[in-house]
């Protein structure tokens, strides 16, 4: 009944009925089945208070609305036009240069508002059409622009990384009572912060020398933008556009990685800044602010409706005995501890084609991380992994929501098929950095280990 359970879930998922009541809805039916014939014990329903209880008190899960305003409190400040336009301007002599320009400023606006559909928008409205115009490839262009709009989901602050150390941390402290044991030290939100930064950074990398290497198979199709002279004026334009998103970068992370404030604390003072700089640009006025707070509202009721059906699918499917199953499955495939990794990076991976990656971090994370980290995996390791993963979720098609979001915005000439192709080699790309990151983990611990000892 486990198994029935998971696989109608993903088939009313697959109908389009919300995800919340599907995955609350589904479990009473077959709470109520179970009950029924005996399969399932009513009792596991009692600790459904204590839950949402929990739900409602956490504390890190309070960043989730705070860093959910300040994203698009950028966002509305048209910080990404002045940006795309200063660095469009720096790289102007190096050929792909719009496009590199494209990649970093798409990695500043994925650290700054963490929301992947903004970005994408954004980036659709502004770079597309000039990328075109410039001769380049409609489906390479699509594939950067989708591309560094993900980049929101691993790039700290990340919204997909505090949801992830809320459930891994959880997962931690089940593994450890499954075991027996109890240690004091468990996962958080910063630890992951930590670890995202060194893949994050070479992802980007990747992104880049894959561009160059295209500019220098098809120099036609990456011709250099207009070149303007490298002088003051240049320099202070670039400056103006840089220093106030990164130093709030700067301000937002370096507080939670240096233990000054903790997640929540650090997204309120994200969410203030913001606002400061938006007023200074004289970009916030009260219809926007409006705005953003209804969309805050909406984004957060959404993200917190998920966590509690979750809290609801998750008992009864441990009450129908699908966390033993689980657990003997993984434990007994060929290969130990890798072979359970690899199936369920695979499943994560597959299940990115018609998931979004609110549903797999509430949903199929509770349900095989405490396995894996009872087989003896670093949690923070864990966690950027599955991060990476669930970032292909919004490039795979045919469900990839960054590609909605540009289908959305660009012009009729750029097909499906076009958006598909374009984004395959970044797909390749982020798979190519999990192979990195399974080879060296160092690449995901090194740095929490050095803040956090």
């Amino acid at each position: 009944m486990a198994i029935a359970l998971f696989v109608c879930v993903c088939v009313i998922l697959l109908s389009g009925f919300p995800v919340a009541f599907a995955l609350a809805g589904t479990a009473l039916w077959f709470a109520l089945i179970g009950a029924a014939t005996g399969h399932f014990d009513a009792a596991f329903l009692g600790a459904l208070p204590n839950r949402l209880f929990g739900i409602l008190n956490n504390q890190t899960l309070m960043a989730v609305p705070l860093f959910v305003m300040m994203g698009l409190v950028l966002e509305r400040s048209k910080l990404a036009e002045q940006l795309l336009d200063s660095m469009g301007q720096l790289f102007g002599r190096v050929r792909a240069g719009l496009a590199i320009s494209v990649l970093l400023v798409g990695m500043l606006l994925a650290a700054s508002t963490g929301i992947v559909g903004a970005t994408v928008v954004t980036m659709g409205l502004l770079s597309l059409p000039a990328m075109l115009k410039r001769g380049y490839d409609p489906a390479f262009a699509s594939g950067a622009i989708c591309a560094t709009g993900t980049l929101g989901q691993i790039i700290p602050p990340s919204i997909a990384l505090v949801l992830l150390g809320d459930v891994l941390s959880s997962a931690y402290q089940q593994a450890q009572l499954n075991m027996g044991s109890f240690s004091p030290k468990t996962v958080s939100v910063g630890d992951l912060f930590a670890g995202a930064i060194v893949p994050g950074v070479c992802l980007v990398g990747l992104y880049i020398i894959y561009t160059l290497w295209l500019a220098y198979r098809h120099p036609d199709k990456f011709e250099p933008i207009q070149a303007v002279p490298l002088d003051r004026k240049l320099l202070l334009n670039v400056l103006s556009a840089l220093v106030p998103p990164i130093g709030l970068i700067l301000l937002v992370l370096g507080s939670i990685l240096m233990g000054v404030a903790t997640p929540t604390e650090a997204a309120a003072v994200g969410a203030l800044g913001a606002i400061i700089l938006a007023l200074l640009r004289r970009q916030l006025s009260w219809v926007r602010m409006k705005d953003v707070l209804q969309e805050t509202v909406k984004v957060t009721c959404m993200v917190f409706m998920i966590l509690i059906g979750a809290a609801l699918f998750s008992l009864v499917f441990r009450g129908l005995g699908g966390e033993d199953l689980i657990h003997q499955a993984l434990s007994d495939l060929p290969g130990g501890v890798i072979g359970a990794t690899v199936i369920v990076m695979l499943v994560i991976f597959l299940l990115g084609f018609i998931l979004d990656f609110i549903e797999i971090t509430f949903v199929v994370v509770p349900m095989v991380a405490p396995t894996l980290l009872m087989l003896g995996l670093d949690p923070v390791w864990l966690g950027i992994m599955i991060g990476l993963n669930l970032q292909t979720s919004f490039l795979t098609p045919p469900f990839g929501f960054a590609l909605f979001y540009l289908r959305g915005v660009a012009p009729p000439e750029l097909t499906s098929g076009m958006l598909y192709r374009g984004v395959a080699p970044f797909i390749a790309i982020q798979l190519l950095m999990m192979l990195l990151l399974a080879f060296w983990p160092g690449l995901a611990t090194w740095l929490p280990q050095q803040i956090y000892g």
